[in-house]
């Protein structure tokens, strides 16, 4: 209380010292101000903590409490700049950073005097390289960031697209991932779009609709729909079959997708304000004007596997015959093995599915689900992999991957866990100029990427990022070919989980081969291993599991 009464003291006396020299300023001299103007400051703001209630570092500490607060607000900087070391930093440490801004401004990164990681770490990861590498045959190019060494003139692309497609797609191995406008702002889509058209690699809309900007930069596009059906919906918000056929009929779309989850958030909708909600986010959203829009956290068009396939089946019909597929992450093996058995039934297959990890990123979502909710990319990818292998569908289906795919060994790791591409999303961020100062959610980002600011985003500059989104992305997939080599292949289909490597303990490594036995081809449908067999029984393409 003592105390309590010596800091009252000290602030009226602040500020009595101000009104005193305001006095005398008016009196004799204006210098006076010089004294006046800042203790006046001080003692007012110290008289505003000490009566405030919302605040108690504040009333126990007048004026000195509010350096508690600019501390904390400089704590990711500092932690970011001056503390983290180059490998440990989350969500991407700042070796991976660098060599994304390196690759997107045409310098290939080198890294002096060996590794700083511990490569005796649990859960080093390492590929099994081979005494005979792979070397390029045919054409040979001068590659832009890596001087001349020899690499195919086209690295190679994945051919999507099932028996009942009609238009077939050949993907890049490394594509854009979803990322919606109003998330990103228009100057970052329309740089991703550039460079994606620039490259020859595809680009997702995200589930907020198919802008004017996806379309600005003349890029492959891929149609995400999410719950919320953007860009074809009803006025209710039923999807819109009308709507999505003429939108899908566009020339630029060559894949449609239906997205059931996202890996940050996976179960969870989303709610966009009204007073987010301008002329342009109505327009290409199909939304009323400045009125609230909640993304529910489920389809309103299905309800079971069985009636997901069919919805699938409808969306490619709708498009002329176009890919369709869906992304999501997985949630359990039983529900990856319930929409198998629907295929079964049904003889309908989507011509991709794209597995999502929790670890993949969002603008926003609550830290309980990005901490907690949703299956890591490596245990949702070898889920999904294993039970079309099993079923006997592996072949009429490709796998995307998304989720802290950011350089060429990223890829490469998931290709072998089962993948057939790779999609980026922050990383891309990265090459347009994102620091990860992790302000996606406030409309405040510095650099203009995540933003609607329209004086934040034009500092991001169109021709110069979609260049770098260019050479990012054929760096990364020159960098996977090299790692592939060195593991004696040359295409994705070659790869194996007996390439790649982990340390479970001091004494031990195991290859994916051993940690995740793949399964055969139709072995669920004559023999279940035992440790698959439970989930294969209680799986209904009737019932999504609970």
């Amino acid at each position: 209380m003592f105390r309590a009464g010596i800091r009252t003291a000290v602030v009226l006396a602040v500020t009595a010292a101000g009104v005193l020299f305001a006095v005398l300023a008016a009196a004799t001299s204006w210098w006076w101000l010089v004294l006046a103007v800042p203790l006046l400051a001080v003692g007012l703001l110290g008289c505003y903590d000490l009566s405030q209630s919302d605040r108690s570092v504040l009333r126990n500490y007048p004026v000195l409490g509010h350096l508690r607060y600019l501390f904390e607000g400089l704590r990711p900087e500092i932690q970011q700049y001056f503390i983290e070391r180059n490998f440990d930093g989350r969500p991407y440490d700042r070796d991976v950073r660098s060599i994304v801004y390196q690759r997107s401004k045409g310098i290939e990164g080198e890294s002096p005097f060996g590794t700083e990681r511990d490569v005796y770490a649990d859960g080093y990861e390492f590929f099994a390289h081979s005494m005979s590498p792979h070397h390029a045959k045919g054409p040979i190019r001068e590659h832009s960031q890596a001087g001349t060494e020899p690499a195919p003139e086209e690295p190679p692309r994945i051919h999507i697209g099932g028996p009942d497609c009609k238009q077939p797609y050949d993907m890049s191995l490394l594509n854009v991932s979803a990322m919606s406008f109003g998330s990103l702002s228009a100057n970052a889509i329309v740089a991703l779009s550039t460079g994606a058209a620039k490259g020859g690699f595809a680009h997702d809309t995200g589930e907020g609709g198919m802008s004017d900007y996806h379309l600005a930069g003349g890029a492959d596009l891929i149609w995400e729909v999410g719950t919320a059906y953007f860009g074809c919906r009803t006025p209710d918000g039923d999807f819109d079959p009308v709507a999505f056929k003429e939108k899908a009929a566009n020339p630029r779309v060559k894949m449609v997708s239906l997205k059931l989850s996202q890996g940050a958030k996976p179960g969870l909708g989303g709610v966009l304000p009204g007073e987010k909600v301008n002329a342009e986010i109505a327009r290409v959203r199909d939304v009323p004007l400045g009125k609230t829009v909640v993304s529910p956290p489920y389809h309103r068009v299905f309800s079971t596997p069985r009636e997901l396939v069919l919805f699938i089946d409808q969306m490619r019909e709708l498009s002329g015959g176009k890919p369709a597929g869906f992304k999501l992450c997985v949630g359990t093996r039983r529900d990856v093995l319930a929409v198998c058995k629907a295929m079964l039934d049904e003889q309908i297959t989507p011509d991709f599915i794209v597995v999502d990890g929790a670890e993949g990123g969002t603008g926003a979502a609550p830290l309980e689900f990005t901490d907690h909710v949703g299956m890591p990319l490596t245990e949702g990818l070898f889920e999904v992999h294993n039970a079309l292998v099993g079923c006997g569908l592996r072949d009429r289906i490709k796998i995307g991957v998304s989720g802290k795919v950011a350089t060429g060994s990223d890829m490469v790791k998931r290709m072998i866990q089962g993948a057939d591409y790779t999609n980026a999303a922050r990383a891309m961020m990265f090459a347009v100029g994102c620091i990860q100062a992790q302000r996606c959610h406030t409309n405040r980002c510095p650099v203009g990427v995540a933003t609607q600011d329209p004086r934040r985003s034009r500092a991001l500059y169109v021709p110069d990022k979609s260049e770098r989104v260019f050479h990012f992305q054929q760096a990364t997939v020159h960098s996977a070919m090299k790692i592939m080599f060195s593991l004696g292949v040359s295409h994705p289909d070659q790869l194996r989980p007996h390439m790649l490597y982990r340390r479970v303990s001091p004494q031990s490594v195991r290859s994916y081969a051993e940690l995740c036995p793949p399964l055969r081809r139709g072995q669920l449908l004559d023999d279940p291993p035992a440790d698959w067999a439970q989930d294969w029984k209680l799986a209904s393409p009737d019932s999504f599991a609970v």
